[in-house]
């Protein structure tokens, strides 16, 4: 059975991944099951595990989230605990290293 070029590249970077970036992959999923993150928060997040900024950003460029449900998770999160103002929400999400539009769009998703 032939593979298209797609998939045998997709085999080797699998197999070229060290053990560090395939456990930062696994821990980078296991907190997107938690809450939302913006793509700088998870790094953060990441790096304060002790992983390197570089398999911090390869772990989170490989799983590739869409980032605006992240937001919208993240807003949501932040609704259910305390009341915000839609544009208090933006500027914590903004805070939170969402770029503004994933912000407007995780306020948006709320209803606010």
């Amino acid at each position: 059975m032939l593979h298209s070029g797609s998939y045998r590249a997709e085999v080797e970077e699998a197999s070229n991944e060290t053990t560090a970036q395939k456990n930062a992959v696994r821990k980078a999923n296991s907190y997107l099951s938690m809450t939302g993150f913006s793509r700088s928060g998870l790094i953060k997040q990441l790096e304060f595990e002790k992983f390197s900024t570089e398999d911090a950003t390869y772990a989170v460029d490989k799983i590739s989230p869409d980032w605006d449900e992240q937001a919208a998770k993240k807003a949501k999160s932040y609704q259910d605990l305390s009341g915000f103002s839609r544009d208090g929400l933006i500027k914590q999400l903004e805070f939170e290293g969402f770029t503004t539009d994933q912000a407007a769009y995780g306020a948006d998703s709320v209803g606010l």
